[in-house]
């Protein structure tokens, strides 16, 4: 009996060290995840803009910004109809920056995840903001609509491997500087901002077309055609030119 009551006071001694470690290290693990959470929830909140941002409280990705006509679209990346409409406008928005009369702001949203669920939306507007901060946004959106799903309810742009990818296909784009951007969900809080302005305007699909702060009806739809939309930019860079101080300049505007 004495034998075995001292075998196991010896067990005793020498798994104290090791408990007492163990409790050590769940402490201590147990709070950085939780200081983990507290900095992410933090940083999701914070509004971080992406290089050149500009447009009402700098939600804009602008391109060709040193002209007072301003064409703003309302883009959600994981809408087919998003998608949609900028294939059938990409010649016409070239066709009118290479005119150097018209300025394009994105303005990236998140309706998608509202109707739908998931955060693919979310995910991949911060990638795309990630890329404006390395001079590689439009180049990255032609990569975000060829690997957009069919499906708008299937949420594979939420992988971060996937948009890891398309910053490759993307060409140019400082991988050092990229990666830990969309891993850190860096522009996370610009892009709710955008969202929250967009549901507040009283929108509520992407894409939405505004001229001059002005809604342009049919974006998406039948209504709205490339000629039409050329011929309404023509008749506003008319009206810039005999009424200038009438246009607020890109400046004032960001």
């Amino acid at each position: 009996m004495t034998g075995s009551k001292g075998l196991k006071a010896r067990r005793g001694s020498r798994l104290k060290p090791y408990i007492g470690t163990v409790a050590v290290l769940a402490v201590v693990f147990g709070g950085s995840a939780l200081i983990g959470a507290h900095v992410r929830g933090a940083k999701e909140d914070k509004v971080k803009v992406p290089t050149g941002a500009s447009g009402q409280e700098m939600l804009a990705v602008p391109v060709n910004p040193t002209v007072p006509v301003t064409l703003t679209v309302y883009e959600d990346l994981r809408s087919p109809a998003s998608k949609a409409f900028a294939a059938q406008y990409k010649d016409t928005f070239a066709t009118l920056l290479a005119g150097g009369q018209v300025r394009i702001e994105y303005r990236l949203v998140t309706q998608s995840d509202t109707e739908y669920g998931g955060r693919g939306a979310l995910a991949v507007a911060n990638a795309a903001a990630c890329a404006q901060d390395l001079g590689r946004f439009k180049e990255y959106l032609d990569q975000v609509w060829a690997a957009q799903p069919t499906d708008p309810k299937d949420d594979a742009l939420t992988s971060q491997k996937l948009l890891k990818e398309l910053g490759k296909k993307a060409h140019k784009m400082d991988e050092a500087k990229f990666v830990p951007c969309v891993q850190g969900g860096d522009h996370d809080g610009w892009v709710r901002k955008s969202q929250k302005a967009f549901a507040a305007a009283g929108f509520t699909t992407a894409p939405v077309v505004q001229l001059n702060d002005q809604t342009v009806a049919g974006a998406g739809g039948k209504t709205l055609t490339p000629a039409a939309l050329r011929t309404l930019v023509r008749k506003a860079v008319k009206e810039a030119a005999a009424h200038p101080s009438a246009t607020p300049s890109p400046s004032a505007s960001a």
